[in-house]
């Protein structure tokens, strides 16, 4: 299925952080309030978008928070 927009490969750097951002600000209102099809589509730009930023980040910064031993941590339970 052929998606609206510039191709997540031809964006620069600075436009798909700034796509990104705006789907990920929008995405609750269309779940909430959009077609079907809106959603489909908006789940798939994500998606497109989404894997350009990893392949282009694939070394990026995780935060320990995030993984399973830091959210246990948070809630006092051991690590696995």
């Amino acid at each position: 299925m052929q998606l609206d927009g510039v191709p997540g490969e031809a964006l620069g750097d600075e436009e798909l952080d700034r796509e990104l951002e705006h789907l990920h600000e929008t995405r609750h209102a269309v779940l909430l309030h959009g077609s079907e099809q809106a959603l489909t589509h908006h789940t798939q730009r994500t998606e497109e978008l989404e894997h350009t930023w990893l392949r282009r980040h694939p070394e990026r910064a995780v935060d320990p928070d995030r993984l399973r031993a830091g959210a246990r941590a948070r809630v006092g339970q051991p690590p696995r």
